[in-house]
């Protein structure tokens, strides 16, 4: 018994004081793990012993350094797996307790997780504990949007890192082209079936192949010929037993070569919205022009309508009056006519009287007037 824990305090005690800023290592046979963040790791902790003694406790225990106060993980006891503080909802016990494996998977890794990982295993009966030490390493994030050409190909990479090996039991990529459309198999691949089984599904039939080694967990692929109707969410899912680790892309498709570069998207968006800003200004500094060139003509066009409008106002009120003058009656006009009717004295010797005659007198053109005046005269 003692054998084992002498290989287990040794390299805590010849463990260097200062290491390496992106893997702080323990010794040189300790694993260690590089991931990018938001992707998985798998940490295997298994104890090797010929005696059948089951595993009565594991405790998971993180810290930036060997000075620094360990953090909890993840413990089990009591047939109980217990994940606690951040790590609650990220940390998940996948290995197979009977066979005394306390293996590790950590999801979603962030920047704050990198330092120190130490498994702590209690074999039943045994009062002492058996440990191992694992450092992570957390890279920057990959990119989660990729841009293509049509025709051209793409790889969409998926795997997670592991001490262990052949720990995936299945593998799943699936496509959506849409928030609401229905989910399309690209490609499956089942350990539990014969030689694999690794199927390519629908349209993507021999377009998808699968270029990660599933022995090492790496699901990457390669989309060949690129389709327009292939932009869209991708979705890898890769399966320890009953557990699965999901990783998500999204793929545009582009037709013009210039834009071909791949770029984050927020950036093209922006790029296009100040295009978009600058046709805009030049439409509206164009009306500006057209509106002050034209105003002048506008002017002008405005004043000679209101004096056209006037000059016909004007003369439909002559008219007007004209035909009400014509219209309205004229006065009769009298001519007194004094007519001198001398008569013969009668037998008394007395004159008779004198009579003045009013006759109406029309008025009417001066032709008619001098005719009436003759006619007069001749009387």
């Amino acid at each position: 018994m003692l054998c084992p824990l002498k290989l287990i305090v040794i390299p805590v005690l010849l463990a260097p004081v200062g290491y390496s800023q992106c893997l702080p290592d323990l010794t040189d046979s300790s694993p260690k793990l590089r991931v990018h963040v938001g992707e998985s790791a798998l940490m295997g902790c298994v104890v090797q012993r010929t005696e059948e003694k089951r595993v009565d406790k594991v405790d998971w225990l993180f810290s930036k350094s060997l000075h620094v106060e360990n953090e909890y993980v993840l413990y089990y006891y009591s047939n109980l797996s217990v994940p606690t503080g951040r790590f609650q909802n990220r940390s998940h016990l996948v290995g197979d307790i009977l066979r005394n494996d306390g293996s590790l998977l950590l999801q979603d890794i962030q920047k704050a997780d990198e330092g120190i990982y130490t498994c702590e295993i209690r074999l039943k009966d045994e009062g002492q504990l058996l440990k191992k030490f694992m450092s992570l390493c957390v890279l920057p994030e990959e990119p989660k949007e990729l841009r293509v050409r049509v025709g051209d190909q793409t790889q969409m990479r998926c795997f997670f890192q592991s001490t262990e090996e052949k720990r995936v039991t299945k593998v799943k990529w699936m496509f959506s082209s849409g928030k609401h459309a229905e989910e399309e198999t690209v490609l499956s691949y089942d350990f539990s079936m014969p030689s694999g089984n690794f199927q390519s599904l629908g349209r993507f039939r021999n377009r998808v192949d699968l270029t990660g080694d599933i022995s090492r967990n790496d699901a990457s692929i390669m989309l060949q010929t690129v389709k327009e109707s292939d932009q869209g969410v991708y979705t890898c899912s890769i399966y320890l037993g009953k557990l699965e680790s999901r990783k998500t892309i999204v793929l545009h498709v582009i037709q013009d070569e210039s834009q071909s570069s791949i770029l984050p998207t927020t950036s093209t968006k922006g790029s296009q919205m100040g295009i978009l800003d600058g046709n805009q200004l030049v439409i509206i500094v164009g009306i500006v022009c057209a509106t002050l060139l034209l105003l002048p003509v506008l002017i002008l066009i405005v004043k000679k309508t209101r004096w056209n409008k006037g000059s016909v106002s004007s003369m439909a009120s002559v008219k007007n009056l004209e035909n009400k003058e014509k219209t309205k009656p004229e006065k009769h006009v009298y001519s007194s006519i004094t007519t001198w009717e001398t008569v013969e004295r009668g037998p008394s010797g007395e004159s008779e009287a004198t009579y003045m005659t009013m006759h109406p007198v029309w008025p009417s053109s001066p032709k008619a007037s001098s005719l009436a005046l003759s006619s007069f005269r001749s009387k």
